[in-house]
């Protein structure tokens, strides 16, 4: 059977092919991917790319915000998976590239769960994510689950690859074996699993269904794909069925196939409810990779007005904000008119539009549960890497296991005048490839939501804020802290310009529960304040020890004036928020060259002249983005 979703599958690949640098013999690692025989005889010992494409950031914990943005959206009913494909299967840098042009995935917190979308015939089955995506993803409390895409026979499917995936060894199954291991080594949640191709029988479909048992047994998360029925044919139900009921007993979810009607979806929740699970445990899969917000969606019938949701929510491709965009700033106005809807306000979504945007119907979350919560609003991609306010590299680049939490609610602005309007920016980094810009006239007080928050403050809490607004005098800036229904006002006070720190003593509210961080801009003239860091943390955070044992494993000369360099290092003994790579220059400066929470990293470009020694510094970074000392090693 022809679908357009098969087409759209098999496109994956080359769709995305022109938005990424041709590959090269070069020391660079990439994403994992197998074929189920070759997936048999993976290594990690022996796999060089192995140690660079591990997670680093544990999975954070959520909560729902006390005072949630919008009043029209359902908190803990339906949830939302995103099936995302950032580059082609045999194409996805390990830990991101020299190229400011990335789907920088930044709206976390409508998201449960990302699909590491991927895998062809031709490249492999069986792709893990890499590391950069599961760091963002954790470090916002969303899972990350790797992809087996077994293709319809006329895309190149093979029912051999099935029969090889579903193989038995006595009473265990030795591929699922290895994606355990692969899920545990690599440092994600779970697996995708989509069965088109046809030629199964009743006995293939059992050995599946006994298959997804035992992977589900192992902790790792399952969810299935609604193509393969017990009869072992494909056949798309679009709903839960008889037909494919027997998978999602053995799967924690199932993305229902695009086809799905009202009918069909409020049978499958009452079906799910008949056997003792959530209704969202089953997904009503979207297809938005052609048209994006213009997609037409049966909203009603998963959302239905004034009555519980029907189901859960999947996206198929929502990158096409990036795909389909001209460029950095029309990304990020497509990317929120999808999950915030046309008015670009979470608490103001009511509009004449269909695409109403998901902070319509779903109650963001927040991950910033545990102390210290540091931000330096990187988005993990920009056109510089600043630290501490200097840009030291000019070097456009993408990095998510660099991303910051972002805020909140992007952009709640509450005045009874002319309103300022926050931005994301790229041309005045802190820390980092962006910072928090306000803009405007204020002709009164401005109150910009940003963080929710579900902090315990501890004896020594303090709130940092760097700012800078490029005239000395007033700041007009002041830092509104809730704890439930009261509030604590911080005023700002003088500004010199430049970047500066200020910090403010939380003690008097030892015990009490931080719930929301807000900026108040006072009136008096034109505004043009950019914020490079705001914090909640202890006084005398814990000293963080240097990496230790750096080591060259691979220099690569990449062109006549650059090689890059495969490094590694022991981790610290208490663990970093990430490392920072860096060249000490001839004149003691230092360049900015790249950096990861994990304990191996791969510099894609240092430049170099022939016998020139370069040394490099490894520098760790506390979660209060406080150095240690750097751990130096030569590179000739």
């Amino acid at each position: 059977m022809t679908t357009r979703r098969e087409f759209l599958v098999l496109g994956a690949t080359t769709a995305l092919a022109s938005l990424l640098p041709e590959a090269s013999a070069t020391a660079q690692p990439y994403a994992s991917y197998w074929h189920p025989q070759t997936l048999l005889s993976w290594d990690p010992s022996t796999d060089r790319d192995a140690r660079y494409n591990r997670a680093s950031v544990p999975l954070a914990r959520r909560a729902v915000p006390l005072r949630p943005a919008n009043a029209h959206a359902h908190a803990g009913e339906a949830r939302v998976q995103a099936l995302v494909a950032y580059a082609p299967t045999s194409g996805n840098p390990a830990q991101g590239a020299l190229d400011v042009n990335y789907y920088a995935t930044n709206y976390w917190q409508y998201i449960d769960e990302l699909v590491f979308w991927g895998g062809s015939a031709s490249e492999g089955l069986i792709l893990a994510p890499n590391p950069t995506v599961t760091d963002a993803a954790h470090r916002n409390g969303v899972r990350v689950i790797g992809n087996v895409f077994l293709p319809p026979v006329a895309y190149g499917g093979r029912i051999e690859w099935v029969r090889e995936f579903v193989q038995r060894s006595g009473n265990r199954f030795p591929v699922a074996d290895k994606m355990i291991e692969v899920a545990k080594h690599h440092g994600f949640d779970g697996w995708f699993v989509n069965q088109e191709t046809s030629g199964g029988d009743t006995a293939l479909a059992a050995q599946m269904r006994d298959f997804l048992t035992y992977l589900r047994a192992s902790g790792l998360r399952v969810i299935w794909y609604d193509a393969m029925t017990r009869s072992g044919s494909v056949s798309w139900q679009n709903a839960l069925t008889a037909q494919n009921q027997m998978f999602f007993e053995q799967s924690h979810e199932m993305f229902l196939n695009f086809w799905w009607s009202s009918g069909g979806l409020t049978n499958s929740a009452a079906l799910a409810r008949s056997m003792g699970r959530s209704p969202y445990d089953l997904a009503a899969g979207v297809d938005v990779e052609a048209n994006g917000y213009n997609t037409s969606v049966g909203w009603g019938s998963v959302f239905p007005e004034n009555k519980p949701h029907t189901t859960s929510l999947g996206f198929y491709r929502p990158e096409w904000t990036f795909k389909s965009s001209s460029g950095v700033a029309d990304f990020y106005t497509r990317d929120s008119r999808f999950w915030i809807g046309p008015n670009g306000d979470p608490a103001n979504t009511d509009s004449t539009a269909s695409w109403k945007g998901i902070a319509h119907y779903v109650t963001e979350l927040t991950p910033v549960t545990t102390l210290p919560f540091v931000t330096n609003f990187n988005t993990g991609h920009g056109r510089k890497f600043a630290v501490d306010g200097q840009v030291l590299s000019p070097s456009a680049w993408n990095n998510l296991s660099l991303q910051d939490v972002l805020p909140t609610w992007r952009w709640t602005v509450t005045s009874t005048g002319t309103k300022v309007t926050p931005s994301l920016d790229f041309d005045t980094p802190y820390d980092g490839g962006t910072s928090l810009r306000i803009t405007g006239t204020p002709s009164a007080a401005n109150d910009i939501r940003l963080y929710a928050t579900s902090l315990r403050l501890g004896h020594y809490s303090q709130l940092e804020l760097v700012f800078r607004t490029g005239l000395v005098g007033p700041s007009r800036l002041q830092v509104v802290v809730k704890y439930g229904t009261q509030q604590q006002i911080l005023d700002v006070g003088t500004s010199t310009g430049g970047w500066q720190r200020k910090l403010f003593s939380l003690s008097e509210f030892f015990g009490r529960e931080l719930t929301e961080i807000s900026l108040r801009v006072l009136p008096g003239g034109v505004v043009n304040t950019y914020v490079g860091r705001i914090g909640v943390h202890e006084t005398a955070p814990r000293p963080l020890a240097p990496a230790s044992a750096v080591r060259v494993e691979q220099v690569s000369q990449t062109n006549a004036s650059t090689a890059s360099v495969r490094l590694t290092w022991t981790h610290a003994v208490i663990r970093p928020r990430q490392y920072r790579v860096y060249r000490r220059n001839a004149d003691n400066s230092r360049t900015f060259l790249g950096g990861t929470p994990n304990d191996a990293y791969f510099v894609p470009a240092v430049a170099k002249t022939a016998g020139e020694s370069v040394t490099l510094e490894v520098v760790a970074i506390s979660e209060a983005f406080v150095p240690a000392g750097p751990a130096t090693v030569t590179v000739t």
